[in-house]
C-alpha cells in the first residue's frame, strides 16, 4: 500500500483525532500567552515564531503524540518549512509518529459582508500546493467564518470553500473545508441548517471526496448527513472558544465526528513545566480527547 493508500486509510477510519498546531502570526501571542510566554519574551516575529516551534516541537515529540491516537496534525506554512527532530516537519510527523501531516493553506479573513467572513486570496497558492507535495503533506485546511444565518452569504461562503477545494484536489492533496459557524451567535442552529445543505450540495457535485472540519453542533449528530455522505472522508470538529472539557463533552455526543482541537489542546500546558509534567499533561489532554472522539 502507498504512503498516500496508508494515510487515507488513516483518515477515514482510523481511531483518534486531528491536532490543530496551526496558530497563525495573528493568533501566536495569544497562543504563547496561554502557554506562559508573555510579548516581553520576544521583540519581533521571527523571535516569536522560533517560540512558538519549540512549543510544537515539544508537543510532537511527546511520547503520547503518536498516530495511535493523533491520526493527523495542521501545521502552519512557516512550520512545514521548518524541522522536528532534525527532519522535515511533514516527514517528521508520519515517519517517526505515524501522524498524518496536513497544511493551513488559506491568508486569513475578508471584512464581513452578508454575515460571513470569505477567505481572502492565497496568492500563489498552485506554488504552495506543489511545494507541500513535495513534502509529503497529505492535505489542506482552510478557515472561514459564518456569523449569521444569512442564506446568500453561507451560500457564497461554502461555495468558496468548494472551489478552492477542488484546486487543491488537482495537486493530489485532501482539503479539509471549514466554514466555521461562530458560536457565540444568536442564530447558530439556524445557521447550521443552512450551511448543511449548501455542503451537502457540494458534496454531491464532486467526484473526490474531501474532508469537514465544523463547529460543534448545536443538535447533536446534527451533521450525520455529511459524516454518511460518501464523497466526505471525515468530519472534524473545532473547539471553537469552548473549553477542552466542555468541548469534549459536546464531541462526545455527536457520533462518527472527531476533534480537531486548536487551544483546547495546548490547555494546562506551560512553557515553566517540566519535562516529566507536560509529558503528562499534553498525554492526560491527548486521552480526553480521543475518548470523546471515538465514540
Amino acid at each position: 500500500m502507498s504512503q498516500v493508500d496508508q494515510q487515507t486509510e488513516q483518515m477515514r477510519s482510523g481511531k483518534g483525532f486531528i491536532a490543530a498546531l496551526d496558530q497563525s502570526g495573528g493568533s501566536t501571542p495569544k497562543a504563547l500567552g496561554l502557554y506562559g510566554i508573555s510579548e516581553d519574551r520576544y521583540t519581533n516575529d521571527a523571535e516569536m515564531f522560533d517560540l512558538i516551534h519549540a512549543m510544537r516541537s515539544r508537543i510532537v515529540a511527546a511520547p503520547a503524540f503518536t498516530g495511535e491516537k493523533v491520526i493527523g496534525a495542521i501545521l502552519f506554512e512557516m512550520t512545514m518549512d521548518r524541522e522536528f527532530g532534525g527532519k522535515d516537519a511533514a516527514a517528521y510527523l508520519w515517519e517517526n509518529r505515524g501522524v498524518v501531516p496536513f497544511l493551513k493553506c488559506d491568508k486569513g479573513l475578508e471584512a464581513e459582508e452578508d454575515g460571513v467572513q470569505i477567505m481572502k486570496p492565497m496568492g500563489d497558492l498552485d506554488g504552495l500546493l506543489s511545494r507541500a507535495k513535495g513534502k509529503g503533506v497529505f492535505g489542506t485546511k482552510m478557515r472561514s467564518v459564518i456569523n449569521a444565518a444569512n442564506a446568500t452569504g453561507i451560500a457564497r461562503n461554502v461555495a468558496q470553500q468548494f472551489e478552492i477545494g477542488q484546486q487543491i484536489l488537482g495537486h493530489g492533496l485532501v482539503p479539509i473545508l471549514e466554514p466555521e459557524v461562530n458560536i457565540k451567535i444568536a442564530d447558530k442552529a439556524e445557521a447550521e441548517a443552512i450551511m448543511r445543505d449548501e455542503i451537502h450540495k457540494g458534496l454531491d457535485a464532486l467526484d473526490t471526496p474531501v474532508m469537514l472540519k465544523l463547529s460543534l453542533p448545536t443538535e447533536a449528530n446534527f451533521f450525520k448527513p455529511l459524516i454518511d455522505h460518501p464523497n466526505c472522508l471525515r468530519v472534524v470538529a473545532l473547539s471553537g472558544g469552548y473549553s477542552r472539557d466542555e468541548a469534549n463533552d459536546l464531541l462526545s455526543k455527536n457520533h462518527g465526528m472527531i476533534a480537531s482541537f486548536s487551544r483546547a489542546l495546548t490547555e494546562g500546558l506551560s512553557d515553566g513545566q517540566s519535562d516529566d509534567e507536560f509529558n503528562a499533561m499534553i498525554a492526560s489532554t491527548i486521552d480526553s480527547i480521543y475518548k470523546a472522539s471515538i465514540t
